[in-house]
């Protein structure tokens, strides 16, 4: 079984951050390669919404971790924060209004549109299903591939995204929504592709039924493992997600896992998750449709 590690946050300070990183990977035992020359990052970015919805990846996490690969593997280690454009996003824009730009210059960083790089056509079978993916040459030539996700409950079929689903973003064609009806082989067929080498979670603040502080960095090498991890914070079990059971029958990892660090129910407890008491919703229905509001508007 793969190792998840558990950290609390202990403030958003760039150098607690790190060290919560730092912590994180210490539980699963890894440490950065010195041989290390070209780092690839992919955080999710996306859309255009701010970190503080717990939709996107939090500029800070990624300074505090640029910081801890220089101290970890070189100062002169090249680095590349990398994200695609969609249909209702593009990256010119996103990397400006999230605080990519800035980063970048700060740190001095790539900022690599996936779409505008080049790149290499793979054909991958998952499930049956033989899809043609475009693999950039950005992520195929990196030494080392970190993935940054979120925790996100979805009201959608594939009920929960994190590691599995932000490695989807990373295929340059921006029209995405043409895999949607196979968007399960699609997931798992991306990460056949494009096999990246570390987990690290910014779950600091997360978005569940509403956006919220939940205080953690989860670290893994296993993308099954970490996308298990995070449906039992959010309360779903991993064995009901068809694409997390076929990333793990395709050979990608492994939804059992040993947990390490802070308790997964101390998380679990505070992540904001859909609980309808369907007894409650139908009392209420009844009565407010007794009133005369809802006569004049049909309901009864």
């Amino acid at each position: 079984m793969s190792l998840v590690g558990f950290v609390k946050t202990r403030g958003t300070s760039n150098g607690l951050i790190k060290q919560a990183i730092f912590e994180s990977l210490n539980l699963i035992n890894y440490s950065f390669e010195k041989k290390v020359s070209r780092v690839v990052i992919k955080p999710n970015l996306c859309y255009y919404w701010d970190y503080t919805t717990g939709q996107t990846t939090d500029p800070k996490l990624i300074g505090a971790l640029i910081k801890l690969l220089r101290e970890r593997i070189s100062p002169s280690v090249d680095i590349s924060i990398v994200e695609s454009d969609a249909s209702a996003m593009k990256c010119k824009h996103v990397f400006r209004m999230l605080g990519y730009e800035k980063l970048s210059k700060d740190c001095n960083v790539k900022l690599i549109n996936l779409s505008e790089d080049k790149y290499d056509v793979a054909q991958v079978i998952v499930g049956g299903h033989s899809l043609n993916l475009m693999v950039p040459r950005t992520i195929r030539n990196a030494d080392l591939k970190i993935n940054v996700p979120k925790i996100k409950y979805t009201m959608e079929e594939i009920k929960i995204t994190c590691a599995l689903k932000n490695i989807f973003g990373c295929n340059p064609n921006p029209k995405k929504f043409r895999y949607h009806p196979h968007l399960e082989e699609a997931i798992v067929a991306s990460n056949k592709a494009m096999r990246f080498d570390l987990c690290i979670v910014d779950a600091n603040i997360v978005s569940g039924i509403q956006p919220r502080k939940l205080g953690l960095v989860m670290s893994s090498r296993d993308p099954v493992a970490t996308d298990a991890a995070a449906a039992i914070i959010a309360g779903i079990s991993p064995k009901t997600i068809g694409y997390l059971q076929l990333a793990k029958g395709e050979g990608l990892g492994n939804d059992r896992f040993i947990p390490k660090g802070e308790p997964i129910k101390y998380f679990r407890d505070r992540y904001p998750r859909k609980n309808v008491n369907k007894k409650l919703v139908g009392r209420i229905y009844r009565l407010v449709a007794k009133t005369p509001l809802a006569r004049r508007l049909g309901l009864q």
